[in-house]
Order: C-alpha cells, then sequence, then structure tokens
C-alpha cells in the first residue's frame, strides 16, 4: 500500500506529487441524511493519469426524481451495484499517499468521511485540496464570473465535458486542476506547501520573506524576529524552528499584531536547544533580558507579588515585590495576593491595622478594620503573638490546623443551610489553598541543591536536564542506542554554577521553577541523582487538592450542599 505523504515530503514539487482527483454522485445534498451513488476517481501525478478508479454503489435507498433528472442514475442502475462498505476500502487504498482534489471538497470528503465512519474504517488524514477554492484565489471575477466545474472546464478547454457523472466529472476536475497550477507556478508556487500558504489572502510582502526561515535547523530552540535597528520584536519557542518561524508568512498567521510584526522584521536569529524544557527557560531569560514590544506575556518575571509578614515586633501581612524570608507567592496581581492576605489574617490571626505595637503595650484600631482587629477599640498586642508563627507554619506546610478549623466551619455552616455563607468561606479556601500549593510546589523544587533528571525523547532516547537551586542549570539529550550515563556525568561536569540567595525560591524565577515543575510531572520523568529529597511538606496543601477541587466544581455549578459531602 502507497505510504502516507509526511509534512516535510509535500515539500516535493509539484509535478511530483501525487492528486487524486474524486467526484462523487449522491441521492441528496446532506451527507448526515443522503448517501453515495457513484465514485469516480483520478490519479495523477506531473500531469500524466496513473490510474482511475469508478464503481456506481448501492445507496441502501430510493434516488429522489430530481437527483435522477440531474445525474440520469436511476434506481435500476444501482441494483445489484457494490455497497459503500465493499466500494470504501479499495478508494482509500487508491488514495492513500496522495493529496485528495475535489470541486468543492467540503462536499465530497464529508459524504467520504460520513461513510467511513459508518463502516468502522479509520478515516487519513490525507492533506486536501479544494479546486474552488483554488479558483476563486488565482483567477479574478472579470476572468470567472462564474466557479462552477462546467464554466472553468469551459474555461480550460478540458478535454471532458463534465455530465455529473463521478468518472466524467473527476476527469474535468483534473483538467481545472492542472490549469489552475500553472497560474501559480508562474508566481512563485511550486510545492504543495507553498500552495497551501498560498490559498488565503497572504500579502506579496509577508509571504516573500518566507527566506527568512529557510535557514533555520528543523529542532527545537528559541526564535527572535529583528527588526530594522536590530531590536527584537518577539521571541517564542519551537519544537521545529524552520516549521514554526515559516508559519508566519503564511494564511495560517491570522493575529493583526504578527502580521504587523513581520513586515518590519529584517531577520531571524534562533537559539539551538536539546529540548523544550531548555527552549522553554531560555525563551523567559531572554524575554527578561529584551522586553520585546510584540510579546504580551512574561516579558517581566520579575514583577510578581508576594505576601511577606514585616519585621515589627508584632508582625503583620504586607503585600510586596520582594519576597521576605516568610512570602507567600507568586501573584500575578497585587488584588489577588490582597484577597488571600485577607483570608490568611483571618485564619491565623495576624493583625492587620497599620498601627505600631510595642513589644509591651497596647494599640488603639482608629477604624474597623478585617482580620485580627475585627471592630475598633483597644486591644493587647499580646494577642497577635502566635499569628506569625501560624502564618510560616501554613506557608512551610508544617502546620494545617488552621484548614482545618475553616474546612469543619464550612462544613457547619452547609449543614445549618447557611449556603451563601458556606459558599465564601469555601472559596476563599480555595484561593489560599491554590496560592499555598503553587508555592509549595516552587519551593521543593528550589531547594534542592543540585537534582539530574531524564525524560523518555521521541524516537527514543532521553531527555536531561540538570536543575541547581530552581535553575535549568545544564541541558542535552542521549540519542538512542547511547548509554545515557557518560552523557549526564559531561552535563553535570559542564553546568552552570549557582550561587542561591536567601528567598524563598533562592532567587530563581518564579515561572522558570513552575516550567521545571510542570517538566518534572510528566509522565516518564525519572529522577536520575539528587543532593536532597525532592518532596513536598507532608502537612502542606498538596494533600488538600482533592478537597480544593471539590471546592472549585461546587463553586462552578455543583451546589453549595455539595462541600459538605
Amino acid at each position: 500500500m502507497a505510504r502516507q505523504l509526511a509534512f516535510d515530503e509535500l515539500e516535493t514539487p509539484l509535478r511530483e506529487t501525487t492528486f487524486v482527483v474524486v467526484d462523487l454522485e449522491t441521492t441528496g445534498g446532506s451527507a448526515e441524511q443522503d448517501a453515495i451513488t457513484e465514485i469516480g476517481a483520478v490519479k495523477v501525478r506531473g500531469g500524466e493519469v496513473i490510474g482511475e478508479l469508478a464503481t456506481l454503489i448501492d445507496p441502501g435507498r430510493g434516488i429522489p426524481p430530481a437527483i435522477v433528472e440531474i445525474t440520469g442514475i436511476t434506481n435500476a442502475m444501482v441494483v445489484g451495484a457494490p455497497r459503500i462498505e465493499r466500494v470504501l476500502p479499495s478508494f482509500l487504498e487508491f488514495a492513500a499517499g496522495s493529496v485528495l482534489v475535489a470541486h468543492n471538497a467540503g462536499f465530497d470528503v464529508g459524504f467520504l468521511r460520513r461513510a467511513a465512519a459508518q463502516c468502522d474504517l479509520a478515516w487519513p488524514r490525507l492533506p486536501v485540496l479544494c479546486t474552488v477554492k483554488l479558483a476563486r484565489r488565482v483567477l479574478t471575477r472579470d476572468e470567472a464570473p462564474s466557479v462552477k466545474l462546467s464554466a472553468l472546464a469551459a474555461l480550460f478547454q478540458a478535454s471532458t465535458t463534465p455530465t455529473h457523472r463521478a468518472l466524467d466529472d473527476a476527469r474535468a476536475t483534473v483538467d481545472v486542476l492542472h490549469g489552475l497550477l500553472e497560474r501559480v507556478g508562474n508566481q512563485g508556487v511550486h510545492s504543495f506547501t507553498e500552495l497551501v500558504d498560498y490559498l488565503p489572502n497572504v500579502s506579496a510582502g509577508q509571504r516573500a520573506k518566507r527566506f527568512l526561515a529557510s535557514s533555520l535547523p528543523r529542532s527545537p530552540g528559541v526564535y527572535l524576529f529583528r527588526g530594522p535597528g536590530d531590536e527584537v520584536l518577539y521571541i517564542g519557542t519551537a519544537v521545529d524552528l524552520q516549521r514554526r518561524v515559516r508559519n508566519y508568512f503564511t494564511g495560517s498567521e491570522t493575529r493583526g499584531r504578527m502580521k504587523e510584526m513581520v513586515a518590519l522584521a529584517e531577520r531571524v536569529d534562533h537559539v539551538a536547544c536539546a529540548h523544550s524544557l531548555e527552549a522553554g527557560v531560555r525563551e523567559l531569560r531572554l524575554l527578561m533580558a529584551h522586553a520585546p514590544p510584540y510579546n504580551r506575556r512574561s516579558k517581566f518575571p520579575k514583577r510578581a507579588w508576594w505576601i511577606s509578614l514585616t519585621t515589627e515586633a508584632f508582625p503583620r501581612l504586607s503585600i510586596t515585590r520582594e519576597p521576605a524570608a516568610v512570602a507567600l507567592g507568586p501573584f500575578g496581581s497585587r488584588t489577588a495576593a490582597a484577597d488571600v492576605a485577607a483570608t490568611l489574617a483571618e485564619l491565623c490571626g495576624v493583625r492587620t491595622c497599620t498601627t505600631r505595637i510595642s513589644r509591651r503595650g497596647t494599640h488603639n484600631c482608629p477604624r474597623e478594620v478585617v482580620g485580627g482587629c475585627a471592630a475598633a477599640g483597644r486591644h493587647d498586642a499580646a494577642e497577635y503573638s502566635a499569628g506569625p508563627a501560624t502564618v510560616a507554619g501554613l506557608i512551610n506546610g508544617n502546620d494545617d490546623g488552621p484548614l482545618l478549623t475553616l474546612r469543619t466551619e464550612i462544613d457547619q455552616l452547609a449543614r445549618a443551610e447557611r449556603f451563601e455563607t458556606a459558599a465564601r468561606r469555601r472559596d476563599r479556601a480555595a484561593h489560599v489553598l491554590r496560592a499555598l500549593r503553587r508555592c509549595q510546589r516552587l519551593r521543593a523544587v528550589a531547594a534542592i541543591d543540585e537534582l539530574v533528571a531524564a525524560k523518555p525523547a521521541v524516537g527514543g532516547g532521553w531527555e536531561i536536564a540538570v536543575v541547581r537551586a530552581g535553575r535549568l542549570a545544564g541541558a542535552g539529550v542521549a540519542r538512542a542506542g547511547v548509554a545515557p550515563m557518560p552523557v549526564i556525568e559531561a552535563l553535570v561536569a559542564a553546568a552552570e554554577t549557582v550561587l542561591p540567595q536567601g528567598t524563598p525560591l533562592r532567587g530563581a524565577l518564579p515561572e522558570e521553577v513552575g516550567l521545571i515543575a510542570r517538566w518534572l510531572s510528566e509522565p516518564g520523568v525519572r529522577i536520575v541523582t539528587t543532593t536532597d529529597g525532592y518532596c513536598e511538606p507532608a502537612r502542606g496543601a498538596g494533600s488538600w487538592m482533592s478537597w480544593c477541587e471539590l471546592a472549585e466544581s461546587a463553586a462552578r455549578g455543583a451546589g453549595y450542599d455539595e462541600i459538605a459531602r
């Protein structure tokens, strides 16, 4: 059986590409309700016919008189003809490894896919070309007011006249296809991939810059679009650099901002990477270094918010850019951090007023506030002595007592049918749990001085990462058939030196640690060596995730009483 074309093979010239032009006759216009009565197909390559297939098909139902008048196919003609379940496997074998072509391809392919589903046959992922769409792209309205097959066959002086019979119409479509391909060849379209890129209305300037991708490797990495002044316009990652960058110069790129960026671009630089993790990390670091104008995310990875305990005699929670030794985060917005901080203060009994408190004295709250100071009045400073330690225990995963208390309170409210109050507490608890889980997960990675992990690579071999204090210090690949341990030893020896800092993530960028944590949790990843245990605290938020998911499910509409179950 012929092999299906791979994506890269579609770069072969159009004259060497195999096309199977197909036409169907049916009992009506609905693929769901009607059936195929005739199929005709012509296989061509290089302008020559190399095979034909044609047969009537018993549709298993009567053919309406209006359809008989159009096609000339009567009920008597299909009596004794094979059913579609006998014909379709032969057609799929005939079309395998080709580009499927039809005039108004959506109609014909829709019927074929529906028939395959009814016959329990897998529909092959064949490239499809519609000659109607191609004609509308190539021909002007003056030249071709109509793109009906009969009109185009007359325009290109087809050797076969369309008759609403499948094989005749397929033969006529072959001549139309060749006439259209001759037109696009004059416009610099010489492969099927270029033809697919040409079909959408891509500007000549955008298409002309495809050469910027030609020198890029077919490997993972980071690409950088540079402008007239050598400035970095945009940064992205790809598993196949050449293929990804080439897409920016085709109709598959529909974003207005990206089209504007491509118009400014003068060249594309790249950084080849061992695997996707290294590409993601290098992208983050380059985004921070260049802050390209056309990137919308991760340009300022250090602009995160943290909940930190102040250094006062009786600390309170503060929202800061730089985390203290005990801090919860990161948060994308100050509002999100403030909401979680208010819940933490209430849970742990941390003061929220800004009045200074002496170690031995009392203080007056000038107004009503939330959290530890529930109302205006005079308070003893001693009542805030335990709160900071409770916050630290909650953040570090050493004490989940406040969460147990809150869960009990929510259950009691739900059983008392105070559903709205229970729902508010439930939602606040879920937000705190997600923040704690994220922080503890990142800290678990950053706490390890050195961790070496390996992930099975596509096609065999291993992707290898050397992580030091939450940073990617080395990356490589042990190819299939190559002993991995010598490769790992060489990577460890050549890995970057990392000097940890005294912050919760030891100075690593939160997004970088997040990428590493997600990579480590992917299926098949194995820890090769580690200087410390890779674990999260036993009383941390990780053990609460099933409750948190239940709470979030209830918030999405499962009902307030769901939380009590």
